[in-house]
């Protein structure tokens, strides 16, 4: 069985045989259940955990929550961070230790009782930029902050061959390009290197309401574009399952 030492190392190589200019993300989920891990978690993030990710420099720091969690049981909470090099997840991981101040805001969250904990179970995720969509853009928006929309996609695949396939898709397939024409607001495009569903890769574009990005995702299907992509051979049964989650950003995202 590999150590976590061993997992770091890996991670360290694979890192120094890529491009310096891709980004890397840690995409977290919280999942949780009731109003006060809601207010747990918020207080935590707000106060504690990114303002000591800001003050270590680390910016465009993303919280989202679905829209869906207004109805849901299993409630979500997703933290998206962005940074340069691999070496960054240790101290991504210890970041309120740095801290004093914001070890102390955070102190509800980071002192939970076993029967009181702040979420039921957290996922966590590391993915690459795409060659083509080497940075996080983030989103030109002009509608109110509240009526924004972020649709997070993770598109997992049969195999790895195939997966490899849908990436090339995005990239050189021009599936990326037609997003852009097409003014989606793309925040990120990202292939998972370690998560729970590989191989997948993931995804988020970003809306000035709900009523626009219907008419954004109709533009996209009518697209001749996607027509000749869809109907091309080479990348047919590339995806086993679509995951879409519609979002609203928290009071303390960056965006």
């Amino acid at each position: 069985m590999l150590t976590a030492a061993c997992v770091m190392g890996v991670m360290i190589c694979f890192a120094q045989k890529q491009s310096e200019s891709r980004e890397y993300y840690q995409l977290t989920v919280y999942h949780y259940t009731t109003a006060t891990q809601d207010s747990m978690l918020d207080k935590y993030l707000k106060d504690s955990y990114i303002p000591a990710l800001h003050a270590s420099g680390m910016k465009q720091i993303g919280a989202f929550k679905p829209i869906a969690n207004d109805t849901a049981i299993n409630k979500q909470l997703f933290v998206l961070i962005p940074f340069k090099k691999l070496e960054k997840l240790k101290e991504i991981t210890d970041i309120t230790s740095k801290f004093k101040a914001y070890t102390e805001a955070g102190e509800e969250y980071l002192k939970a009782k076993y029967n009181n904990p702040a979420y039921n179970r957290m996922e966590v995720s590391l993915a690459y930029a795409f060659e083509l969509a080497p940075t996080m853009k983030l989103p030109s928006l002009n509608s109110p902050r509240a009526d924004h929309v972020y649709e997070f996609r993770s598109y997992e695949s049969p195999t790895e061959a195939l997966y490899r396939n849908k990436v090339k898709m995005f990239n050189a397939g021009g599936e990326i390009a037609l997003f852009k024409r097409l003014n989606f607001n793309a925040i990120f495009y990202a292939e998972v290197i370690t998560g729970a569903h590989m191989p997948n890769l993931i995804y988020m574009t970003s809306f000035e309401n709900m009523e626009e990005r219907t008419k954004h995702w109709k533009a996209f299907v009518d697209a001749p574009e996607w027509k000749a992509l869809i109907a091309d051979e080479q990348y047919k049964n590339n995806v086993s399952r679509n995951q879409t989650i519609l979002m609203k950003g928290t009071s303390y995202s960056d965006y």
